[in-house]
């Protein structure tokens, strides 16, 4: 029996894929809102928005589904997409399913860690937003990146 070895390439590909400019943080939660369904008062999810040097999305990635009080943000993943789609900047969601705005200290302290992580890749940490059915919360706006 031969070994199997993993190959990774770096190489384009081409998806169905809405390229916008984020100039803002409501840019930057209205395009995220999209990717939610009816699960936004439900369950935490997490996604992930990668930027251009122009801050152009060139792609996103829903990094987890949690439960009703929390979800993961596996840095490790979030710096390999960043690497992988060779983006400039990154900008990091999650929801809130029960309607409140605040950040908690663990998405403090994610946040950070995740700013960190991507500075050693080249790439910058520009926002955290969290999501409720009727509103958004901005890290940036709220001096918190």
């Amino acid at each position: 029996m031969k070994n199997k070895i993993n190959l990774y390439e770096l190489k384009k590909s081409f998806a169905n894929f809405e390229r916008r400019s984020i100039k803002q943080s409501s840019d930057a939660a209205a395009y995220i809102r999209q990717f939610y369904f009816d699960d936004l008062e439900i369950f935490e999810s997490s996604f992930i928005l990668l930027l251009n040097r122009a801050n152009i999305t060139i792609g996103y990635v829903k990094l987890s589904q949690g439960g009703i009080t929390g979800t993961v943000m596996d840095i490790k993943l979030i710096c390999k997409y960043a690497v992988d789609a060779l983006a400039s900047s990154v900008i990091i969601a999650h929801n809130h399913p029960a309607g409140t705005l605040n950040p908690s200290n663990e998405d403090i302290q994610i946040t950070n860690k995740i700013k960190a992580a991507l500075q050693i890749v080249d790439s910058q940490l520009i926002e955290h937003i969290i999501l409720t059915a009727d509103s958004y919360y901005s890290f940036a706006d709220n001096g918190k990146i």
